[in-house]
């Protein structure tokens, strides 16, 4: 396959597609879902919050230890994609170990299992982008890739929405990911020119923290990432407990709150879908940061409404308003990323560290559920309230923050 051409990307991020549909399902349905099976309503946002957080908090290590191995320690089939296909089967081997858990805590091993092959899998795969793509043509790369990932976010949706059996759901997300990686390995090939790394791990790991853009790189994904995640962790409850009521242009649209749920994270999607392409090329002709100063604008001043009016028919074209300006910040920022990388021999240690900035916040958006409870009791929906405008607070400073990113416009 020849590379830069529409199928090449395609076939480049096609694991992206995978990953963004099993988190999607995963964070905004799937988990939800299985914690209110099996626990009691009135602790549900602080377990699920339990889960997220020691989630986070692997996931914190994962990325930058299974990417320094593949920088460092690459096998006769390559650097990256060995890491691709082994994290794909254990991350299908945690899926279907979260759908049919007992109870809590056997629901909880699962997720550290899945969470542990994803970053197993895509510590490494995250470096093929700066390994086989020149600077000039990242932000279409980045585009493509953004592209992919709410195209996946809108089939999630979609799925989500139609099937109403949560087994069912796991099933479907387990074979997506084998078949998505199966693409990849199949089409993709490794970069031969790709110098060996020969640092040791404790110094591989505090080398990129000394290029200041890697630092406010890496700070400004990490506000917009808990702002993200305050929101979708705690947004199906919301709508249970404040919304309840689904409907739209007079009708019912959903029975369940995991349903309603997922179709506005479709229509989120969709909206995403339409500006991914578009706002990469336009990043490599005009450069990173106004794109992203645009998005972050654009995603504060969507969560308004649901402090206003908290009603369905109004959260779905806020929806959409919030996905136009999530997919152009998910299309730039990956590319604003890989702009900054200053070794080759360390692109995957040191985009698994940039990882770091997306997972982390859970930790803190975990968190956060006890306070949720806590505020809900004393005042409610006080709460959500709170968690909504904290929200808001970190768009707007993730993305004006990208100001002090010297070295790329």
């Amino acid at each position: 396959m020849r590379p830069h051409t529409t199928p090449w990307y395609l076939s480049l991020s096609a694991y992206w597609f995978a990953t963004s549909f099993k988190w999607f399902l995963v964070l905004l349905v799937l988990l939800p879902a299985r914690v209110a099976e099996l626990v009691d309503p009135a602790e549900r946002a602080t377990r699920l919050g339990w889960i997220f957080a020691a989630g986070a908090v692997m996931a914190v290590v994962g990325p930058p230890v299974f990417g320094y191995l593949s920088d460092r320690f690459p096998s006769r089939w390559g650097r990256r994609l060995p890491y691709l296909g082994l994290g794909a089967l254990l991350t299908a081997a945690g899926l279907l170990g979260m759908a049919y858990a007992p109870g809590y805590w056997s629901l909880f091993a699962a997720y550290i299992v899945l969470q542990l092959a994803d970053d197993l899998a895509t510590g490494p795969y995250s470096a093929l982008i700066p390994d086989l793509v020149p600077r000039e043509r990242r932000g279409t790369a980045s585009g493509w890739m953004g592209a992919l990932q709410v195209s996946a976010q809108i089939a999630a949706g979609m799925v989500g929405f139609a099937v109403g059996h949560l087994p069912t759901l796991f099933w479907i997300t387990a074979g997506l990911n084998l078949a998505a990686a199966a693409w990849t390995l199949a089409f993709i090939r490794e970069a031969k020119d790709v110098p060996g790394r020969r640092e040791g791990f404790v110094e591989s790991m505090l080398k990129p923290w000394q290029n200041p853009d890697f630092r406010w790189v890496w700070g400004t994904r990490f506000l917009v990432m808990f702002g993200q995640y305050v929101v979708q962790t705690y947004l199906q409850y919301y709508l249970a407990d404040v919304v309840r009521v689904f409907t739209l242009w007079g009708r019912s649209v959903a029975r369940e709150a995991f349903q309603a749920v997922a179709l506005l994270g479709l229509v989120i999607s969709a909206g995403a879908a339409v500006s991914s392409v578009p706002a990469g090329r336009w990043s490599d002709r005009t450069g990173r940061k106004r794109p992203i100063y645009l998005a972050g604008a654009v995603m504060a001043s969507a969560l308004l409404p649901l402090l206003l009016a908290p009603r369905y028919d109004v959260l779905v074209p806020v929806a959409l308003l919030f996905g136009l300006g999530y997919g152009v910040y998910a299309a730039v920022d990956w590319a604003l990323a890989t702009d900054v990388l200053r070794a080759p021999e360390a692109h995957a240690t040191d985009m698994g560290i940039w990882q770091t900035s997306i997972v982390l916040p859970q930790i803190l958006a975990g968190l956060a559920g006890r306070g949720v409870d806590g505020l809900n009791r004393i005042a409610f929906p006080l709460g959500y309230e709170a968690a909504f405008v904290a929200a808001a607070l970190a768009f707007l400073a993730g993305t004006l923050l990208v100001a002090r990113v010297r070295g790329v416009r």
